[in-house]
């Protein structure tokens, strides 16, 4: 809930459109009333149930992974704790960029403030301060199995809570008690099972989710439109978008894609170009069922990430209602896992049907010149673009290969099936990436090719679209870098916003 630049963390879900807005509108956030409540409840019925209860209690009062069994002293909690997040932090490669940091740090708030993690409202606060300020731990790319959480990652999201790690602020890497130091701060003493509630999650593998669902509904409304576009150049037959094609198999995705597409070249006299062939290439006459499948894939995958930045996913999880601490699995990332996997093949797809449609405009075919040069053989033209888009596509199929379906053994056998989510992340990450550039290289083309069909016009919203476009790349004469009209033209996609109605 948003009020006077605040977002109130309340008990209610959170939407993918929540995150953008709070991103986007660099809102900060506090805890609503509810959320304390819950919040403090939790950590008091903890806090009572250890001190009266010589029952052992995972995590609580014992060791971690293969060490469950080891009781842990009252007088040690604290220093088991302490211990956990510094033994963890094991990260690894790259920095994360500091986005996904920060969606981490949204993600992992809004699952500890929904009372079930017996952490205390300080240590969240903590968090928050850290959110609102934009300081944002370092966070590096591997490390996580994606079962016992994202534990690597999130034990490099805690190190600054013990002033300890290293954080990005105000575009500097600083050391997180030189930084604490500047706001007056202390380290945050954490108590029992505030370490394996803050370690234990999915967050790492959420936030390359939210990112990706995030990305993938604007890559989606330019795959709509750049295939439009494609579709005018090659002066393409439009009777495949006919609804009543689409109600005969009545894909949500396929119905939505075929109508979006005959409303964006809605008035293109395309409609009345003569002596068509009988049929197009599959990779303009199939778009509303390639890409509708990608569609129908894609609202699973968002259905599917709601589920889990709006759950309960450290262990073990604390039932005060039912007087329950409770060791079980919710920190096991294969429904992430398989989503973003299954979200990497549907994406990959968008980029191999658009490359496609990039190999058949420069063709020369149906009146458009070889490589969309006017004086080829002297000139290459577009030839080399399409090598680049393959070779984005090539690289994709790769990334495609399921980290699901691998599993490590780890922690002496008793984590001893993983769901690698946190890789299936990355790599979904990696391939949004790269449909971005392959779909930049198909609108540099098609611009390019509709540019030799001087004697029509296009629909409205495609005539704007290239009057926009040619402002940045320019009709191409002769041969000139290619990188840097690509380049241009990736910004552009990136950057501009699309007239939608």
């Amino acid at each position: 809930m948003i009020e006077n630049s605040f977002y109130y963390i309340k008990q209610k879900d959170i939407k993918i459109e929540d995150v953008k807005n709070i991103l986007d509108f660099n809102l900060r956030l506090k805890l609503s009333n509810e959320s304390e409540e819950r919040i403090n409840s939790s950590r008091k019925f903890l806090e009572d149930k250890i001190k009266d209860d010589t029952n052992l209690y995972y995590g609580i009062n014992t060791g971690f992974g293969s060490l469950c069994n080891y009781p842990i002293s009252n007088g040690d909690l604290k220093k088991l704790q302490l211990n956990l997040v510094r033994s963890h932090a094991c990260g690894s490669g790259d920095e994360i960029d500091p986005l996904l940091v920060k969606i981490m740090l949204l993600l992992k708030i809004k699952s500890l403030s929904l009372g079930f993690s017996g952490i205390k409202r300080e240590t969240i606060e903590r968090l928050i301060f850290f959110f609102n300020e934009d300081i944002l731990p370092v966070i590096y790319e591997s490390g996580s199995l994606g079962a016992s959480g994202d534990l690597a990652p999130l034990a490099h999201l805690s190190l600054p809570l013990i002033g300890e790690g290293y954080v990005n602020y105000n575009g500097e890497r600083q050391k997180t008690k030189d930084l604490l130091k500047q706001f007056d701060l202390s380290p945050i003493e954490l108590g029992a099972k505030e370490g394996l509630a803050l370690l234990n999650g999915t967050q790492f593998m959420s936030s390359h989710a939210v990112w990706a669902a995030i990305t993938m509904n604007r890559v989606f409304d330019w795959v709509n439109y750049v295939s439009a576009l494609s579709l005018d150049a090659f002066n393409c037959g439009l009777s495949p978008f006919d609804k009543n094609v689409h109600e005969l198999r009545p894909y949500v995705g396929q119905k939505r894609i075929a109508k979006t597409i005959s409303e964006i070249l809605h008035n293109s006299d395309l409609h009345s170009v003569e002596n068509k062939d009988v049929q197009d290439p599959y990779s303009f006459r199939c778009i509303p069922q390639v890409h509708g499948a990608s569609l129908d894939s894609f609202e699973d995958f968002v259905s599917k990430t709601i589920i889990e930045i709006n759950s309960v996913t450290d262990n073990p999880i604390i039932i005060k209602d039912q007087n329950k601490i409770i060791s079980a699995g919710n920190f096991h990332g294969q429904p992430l896992a398989l989503s973003m996997d299954f979200m990497s093949i549907a994406t990959a797809e968008l980029g191999s049907i658009s490359e496609r449609r990039i190999y058949k405009l420069i063709s020369g075919t149906r009146g458009l010149p070889e490589f969309l040069i006017k004086d080829p053989g002297l000139n290459s033209g577009f030839m080399i673009p399409q090598y680049t888009a393959a070779s984005l596509v090539s690289k994709n199929k790769v990334l495609c290969h399921p980290a699901s379906i691998d599993s490590i053994d780890s922690s002496n056998g008793q984590e001893d099936h993983v769901s690698m989510g946190s890789i299936a992340g990355v790599k979904l990450m990696s391939i949004i990436k790269n449909i971005e550039r392959i779909l930049s290289i198909e609108l540099l083309v098609a611009a390019q090719a509709f540019d030799f069909r001087k004697s029509r016009t296009s629909s409205p919203f495609i005539d704007l679209l290239l009057k926009d476009f040619r402002k940045v790349v320019s009709f191409l004469e002769n041969d000139q870098v290619m990188h840097e009209l690509m380049e241009r033209s990736l910004c552009f996609l990136q950057n501009h916003e699309l007239k939608k109605s």
